[in-house]
């Protein structure tokens, strides 16, 4: 699914009066609600892997001993709730699965992510303030 249909999917609510839109294909998820002054808040997420590996669209996917939090979705990634704060997690912070890990900002929506896996932070691969990908790799976990 990508940005246009989204969008289509919004217009869909503002024409038909929803409130909630919710839908779930081959792993992914994707969550919309009709927040404060009709502008509808986009959450997205990656539905836990199934036993057949990174193929199943997991956020949380093994790469040997180590594994990864990719992105759920296209945006601009952030380490921080704002530039001055300090970042959601570094190098050496332990994570949990309900563990706020960044926020990506999607269409002026800032969409908090989760680790979805428990470890120890081993790597932060996305650049601070750079767009990313949906799939794209933004933390190692170990």
């Amino acid at each position: 699914m990508d940005l246009k249909d989204i969008k289509a999917i919004i217009d869909l609510m503002k024409k038909n009066d929803l409130s909630v839109f919710e839908m779930e294909k081959d792993g992914f998820r994707l969550k919309l609600c009709k927040g404060l002054g009709d502008q509808p808040v986009v959450m997205s997420s990656t539905a836990p892997a199934v036993a057949n590996g990174p193929a199943g669209g997991s956020a949380a996917t093994e790469s040997a001993a180590m594994k990864e939090i990719v992105s759920p979705m296209v945006g601009t990634f952030y380490r921080s709730a704002s530039p001055d704060s300090s970042p959601f997690v570094d190098v050496g912070t332990k994570v949990t699965e309900d563990t706020v890990v960044c926020i990506i900002e999607a269409m002026k929506v800032m969409n908090e992510i989760k680790a979805e896996t428990s470890g120890v932070i081993a790597e932060v691969v996305a650049e601070n303030s750079k767009p990313v990908q949906f799939g794209q790799v933004l933390f190692r976990v170990r």
